[in-house]
């Protein structure tokens, strides 16, 4: 059972939310389903973008369902945080995001949250300033591991069944983590042509990743840009130009074409698509590995 604070604070929580989002939107903003501000009995755990959705789904088990604040088929560099998902964050127990991935979930955690919040960039040991870092399985297992210590502070009657969650979890990724090490160690080439700077914890596995653009995936590449490129392909050996599914494949096709090379999707799995619906984690990083063993010539 949860504790008595608990369920003041949630109370408390909606109560202000709907204050706040009556004064400035009117009265509508609830009036079909007083539900969404989360006064119902049972864990409420929100994650910010596909990745953390997963791990917490995972986490957390059958003890809750975990409500994604980005839409699927959306960019989550671009969201913006409605009042419905204001309601959702200050009514979690529990809330997982990466600081400085989603400026807006940040403010929006920053004055609504009542509940845990986890920061993934704070466990996840990020390189630099790329933010993708569930690109190593390993770490979002550690991750994992800190949710179910969230979890277990929120919901300590079940705290054994959240640290088992977390273990099974973890030795899910290992294995994938092995998958790739084996799979990437014996290659024709070693270099990779992405659309945008989302895979350089790749780079763990023997792999040179090159970006058309940096973190971030709205930019446009310089002529200058575009001519090394065209010029690192033909002297490595490159076979393929990777595109995305949640971005335009213009420049990534463009540079292929120019160069006379093919292209191929290589999935940053910030979110799911229609393509991808009926897809997960580790079906999209394995989808990924063969991508570029086929493209690297890996034995």
């Amino acid at each position: 059972m949860f504790a008595p604070a608990l369920r003041a604070r949630r109370v408390l929580a909606s109560a202000v939310v709907t204050l706040t989002v009556l004064a400035s939107t009117g009265c509508a903003a609830f009036s079909d389903d007083t539900d969404g501000v989360g006064l119902e009995d049972g864990l409420q755990v929100v994650a910010a973008f596909y990745p953390l959705q997963y791990l917490a789904q995972r986490v957390v088990g059958e003890r809750a369902d975990v409500v994604n604040l980005t839409t699927p088929g959306s960019e989550p560099h671009d969201l913006e945080i409605p009042p419905r998902q204001t309601a959702e964050i200050a009514d979690a127990d529990v809330v997982v995001h990466e600081r400085g991935f989603q400026p807006a979930v940040d403010d929006a955690i920053r004055q609504n949250a009542t509940g845990e919040v986890l920061d993934a960039a704070s466990v996840a040991d990020l390189e630099a300033k790329d933010p993708h870092f569930w690109q190593d399985p390993l770490r979002m297992a550690k991750v994992g591991d800190a949710l179910a210590d969230r979890l277990s502070e929120v919901d300590a009657d079940h705290a054994d069944e959240y640290a088992t969650n977390a273990a099974d979890l973890r030795s899910d990724l290992a294995s994938l983590d092995s998958e790739y090490e084996q799979g990437l160690a014996d290659c024709e080439r070693t270099t990779v042509v992405v659309s945008h700077d989302a895979f350089e914890y790749l780079t763990k596995y023997g792999l040179d990743m090159e970006p058309i653009v940096g973190l971030s995936p709205g930019a446009e590449p310089t002529p200058a840009d575009l001519a090394r490129l065209q010029r690192l392909i033909r002297d490595e050996g490159v076979t393929t130009v990777f595109s995305e599914r949640l971005l335009s494949p213009r420049l990534s096709e463009s540079l292929a074409r120019d160069a006379g090379v093919t292209t191929a999707v290589l999935d940053p799995i910030e979110g799911l698509s229609d393509e991808t619906s009926s897809d997960d984690y580790h079906s999209l990083m394995r989808a990924n590995l063969a991508a570029l063993q086929k493209a690297d010539g890996c034995r």
